[in-house]
């Protein structure tokens, strides 16, 4: 019968209309009561009827999948070994695989050996480009780019506060774990523990994450490296102010041979000779239009 559906709608509308008073009469209207917290009462399966959300005094809280601007996962920074360090070595695939091209990434080099440092040197986002995919924190093989549940990011200046650098962007690996206490379980054992791979790794080499003695000995060597290049450069630097300071010496006048034709380029030569190369290579390219129809026939 027509019209069947639509009054089973509006009548589901009403009755949620209607349970919303019966719900405030039965909690004796405490549910918006500022003297208790009863924001979790009005959240729960027990709550019934449509109920308003005092934002930005209550918040709905955020499911663990929830995405918004990415912030970047660096130790905590009490850890015992590696405080505040990065978790990011600046391969640059988030920057390759995001969609709006909204990352950019400057890597670190060593100022003496040129060589690059895994540890980005500035990270940007723009957070207006961003549109959330969480492509960057998937691909990511360091785990080191997440995404954030924080989206009260209005303001007044886009040029200044909607581009986040690497220290807005950095937040300590206890955030991660407090906002998506799941996923990170999950990832920790996919990746065989809580630490970095990084730090993962110089456990199994050295029985512990902390600097061993041949570590000390491998930055002993990269300071004296270190030491010995600047050493050079100073030496050179030296050397060519020394020669340039010199007085130059006195060249004594020497007569010159005649110059032959020989070894003069055809750019280099008057226009009278220019003239003559022309009309030879023209003799020489009829001279082979000729022959060339003598075979022909």
């Amino acid at each position: 019968m027509n019209g069947v559906g639509f009054a089973k709608g509006m009548w589901v509308t009403l009755r949620h209309f209607m349970q919303t008073y019966v719900d405030d009469l039965r909690y004796g209207f405490r549910k918006y009561s500022h003297q208790v917290d009863n924001f979790e009462t009005r959240q729960g399966v027990e709550a019934d009827g449509a109920f308003t959300v005092q934002y930005p005094d209550e918040k709905l809280a955020m499911p663990e999948r929830f995405r918004f601007v990415p912030f970047l996962v660096v130790e905590d920074y009490d850890h015992e070994d590696r405080p505040g360090k990065d978790w990011c070595t600046s391969c640059g695939i988030c920057a390759k695989v995001c969609p709006p091209q909204c990352i950019w990434i400057v890597r670190s080099n060593d100022p003496e050996t040129g060589r690059p440092v895994p540890e980005p040197e500035a990270f940007f986002i723009d957070i207006d480009i961003c549109m959330n995919c969480g492509f960057c924190a998937e691909f990511c093989p360091f785990d080191a780019i997440k995404m954030d549940h924080d989206y009260e990011l209005a303001s007044y200046d886009r040029t200044t506060n909607h581009i986040f650098d690497k220290e807005k962007l950095s937040k300590e690996f206890r955030y991660w774990k407090t906002i998506a206490p799941t996923r990170a379980v999950e990832e920790a054992e996919a990746r065989g523990g809580w630490e970095h791979k990084d730090a993962q790794k110089e456990a199994r080499r050295g029985g512990s994450s902390r600097t061993t003695e041949r570590d000390k000995k491998a930055e002993t060597d990269r300071d004296a490296k270190r030491e010995a290049v600047r050493a050079r450069r100073e030496a050179a630097a030296a050397a060519k102010a020394a020669s340039e300071a010199a007085p130059a010496p006195v060249a004594e006048a020497v007569a010159e041979p005649p110059k032959s034709d020989e070894g003069v380029k055809p750019w280099n030569e008057d226009e009278e000779k220019q003239r003559q190369r022309r009309e030879a290579a023209l003799r020489r390219k009829a001279a082979r239009a000729a022959k060339r129809e003598q075979s022909d026939e």
